[in-house]
């Protein structure tokens, strides 16, 4: 039996791109590491960006209180600043994450 050609008015379908499409969506799924786990990790990344920023400015500030007297109290000064610091990476590293994960979304529902 010939073939007709597709119609110009639309397009035609592509049961094959849809069924290979949604099989690589399941196939990325199954490769990513479980829900738990994955939580787990990333509360433990998120925390060490924030952890890390604060302890280096207490430790800044501790030693520039034995090394440079003065009226000022560094310790505090740079603990907050690396708190500020760390909350502030910890924020942007979870905005890039949420629209990565949006965008991949996106692209499996077209």
């Amino acid at each position: 039996m010939a073939e007709l050609p597709p119609r110009k008015d639309r397009e035609p379908p592509a049961l094959a791109d849809a069924v290979g499409a949604r099989a690589a969506r399941k196939l990325k799924a199954r490769r990513r590491p479980p829900l738990v786990w994955s939580g787990l990790g990333v509360m433990g990344l998120i925390g060490w960006s924030v952890v890390l920023p604060t302890l280096g400015g207490a430790a800044l500030g501790m030693w520039l209180d034995q090394h440079q007297v003065g009226r000022h109290a560094w310790t505090l000064a740079l603990l907050m600043a690396g708190l500020a610091l760390g909350c502030i990476n910890a924020w942007l590293w979870v905005a890039r994450e949420a629209k990565a994960l949006s965008d991949e979304q996106e692209e499996d529902n077209e």
